[in-house]
């Protein structure tokens, strides 16, 4: 399988290609093109001339746009999950690629839905003053390997919703199912309004050149705290409009009256969705010494009983890990922490960039697990006996997007839910994202946040007409 970038609604290809392999196998997944600087200074051109048509449409004509985009990426996803899921690693069932496909299609949809019409914010005799919402001209959108389609829906739909043109860059991991997915998209969608360009990263790296460009007006990254950083730096010039969504090293607190038996499956997918591959995936666990063992014990029970295999095979429920390097951190931060703690559940690595489901006990704030965000499939469980020492520990991090807390006790958890340091507290569950809920991270978890009214109006400058 070979793809093509798209820009200007026109397939397009560079001199040479990159290879993306299949995690589960190791075996290629496809070829995509190792674009240059050129077709990025293309692929902004045609942004930039498709912007003042697209930005003078009507709301109502721009929300149809975006309607048939919904419409496009439902009658798509039995062919684009495949492709993810072999890119990727994620099975095509459970929290897989089709869910995937699904929750990208259902997202699109609530966000074509929302508008943000001007405002009066003054009209009397003294003067009429008017809050008008303009987009802010070429976006361009960096999106990760862990949800690459979703993610490039989360960036591509509020900003075409508000008059903007975009240019997408994908992982160079999972670059196939996006660059299929605008392609299908540029049927439905005028040219130039979406662009899609791809390259290795390596011998190319068109994410940085995009943080720099000067036709480009906001930067949306999804990724980690240091590549923020150099697109904070980059766009600083230009003074770049930026949404940056970075890591998170997500806490969870258990309190002494759960039941653990009735919570272990939501504490499984807390911390395993997508493998653990998910910024806000619970990644530190704090149980109480009252509840401690039967926490670990309910768990580990649930944990066994996951399938784990070619995401391929319609029996298979969690994948590989994506990608070698990740592959290695996650092998890394828990050979160091094995003399620390007693190992549950996994702790070896598995064949290939299959990585077993790892349960590790009896670690603290300051083991390597703890410390450092994982994005895999382990985690650490700490004990506690004073609820203020938890607190302590679970805000005692550099990243602040999620956390949670676990009781029968709805407002003991609200009150110590105000207490974390975080973007968004989930009861009894983690790291569930709905469209109409905004959603960002505090500290070095990013900039700025997504979905919703307030996500929209990220991609919008504010103009005062005074009359």
């Amino acid at each position: 399988m070979q793809l093509p970038m798209v820009i200007d609604g026109k397939e397009v290809h560079a001199a040479f290609t990159f290879t993306v392999n299949n995690p589960a196998t190791g075996m290629p997944a496809g070829e995509a093109p190792n674009g240059e600087v050129e077709h990025l200074d293309a692929a902004v051109a045609a942004a930039k001339a498709a912007f003042p048509a697209w930005s003078a449409l009507s709301d109502e004509e721009r929300k149809g746009y975006c309607d048939a985009v919904v419409a496009k990426i439902g009658e798509v996803g039995d062919e684009i999950a495949p492709i993810l899921t072999q890119e990727q690693g994620k099975p095509l069932n459970g929290i897989g690629s089709r869910f995937e496909m699904q929750g990208a299609a259902g997202w699109a949809a609530y966000t074509s839905s929302l508008s943000l019409p001007m405002k009066v914010l003054q009209d009397d005799n003294e003067m009429k003053v008017e809050m008008h919402r303009k987009p802010i001209g070429v976006v361009g959108s960096i999106t990760p390997w862990n949800w690459p389609v979703l993610i490039a829906i989360w960036h591509i739909i509020p900003a075409l919703r508000t008059g903007n043109t975009v240019v997408l860059k994908p992982s160079p991991y999972t670059p196939l199912s996006t660059l299929r997915l605008v392609r299908h998209l540029n049927d439905v969608l005028p040219a130039g309004v979406l662009n899609v360009i791809s390259c290795d990263d390596i011998t190319s790296n068109l994410g940085a050149a995009m943080s720099e460009h000067p036709d480009i007006g906001k930067i949306i990254f999804t990724g980690s705290i240091d590549t923020g950083k150099k697109v904070m730096m980059s766009g600083a010039e230009t003074m770049k409009r930026l949404t940056l969504e970075l890591s998170g090293n997500d806490a969870g607190i258990v309190l002494p009256d759960v039941d653990p038996a009735e919570i272990a499956e939501g504490l499984f997918w807390g911390c395993f969705i997508n493998l653990g591959q998910t910024c806000a995936a619970l990644k530190r666990l704090y149980v109480h010494e009252d509840v401690y063992d039967a926490v670990c014990e309910a768990l580990v029970a649930f944990a066994r009983n996951i399938p784990m295999g070619d995401g391929m095979d319609e029996e298979s429920i969690l994948g590989p890990v994506n990608n070698k390097a990740q592959f290695d951190k996650v092998a890394r931060l828990v050979e160091e922490s094995k003399d620390h703690g007693r190992v549950l559940l996994g702790g070896a690595p598995g064949e290939g960039l299959f990585y077993p489901i790892t349960i590790i006990a009896d670690l603290n704030n300051g083991d390597p697990l703890v410390d450092e965000e994982q994005f895999g499939p382990a985690i650490p469980i700490i004990k506690y006996s004073d609820i203020d020492d938890a607190v302590a520990a679970a805000n005692d991090s550099q990243t602040g997007l999620g956390g949670s807390v676990w009781s029968k006790d709805i407002e003991a958890a609200k009150a110590i839910a105000a207490r974390l340091e975080c973007g968004t507290v989930w009861i009894n569950s983690h790291g569930g994202v709905h469209p109409h809920v905004p959603f960002g991270g505090v500290k070095k978890s990013g900039i700025g946040v997504e979905f919703g009214e307030e996500g929209l109006k990220e991609y919008t400058d504010i103009q005062v007409v005074i009359s």
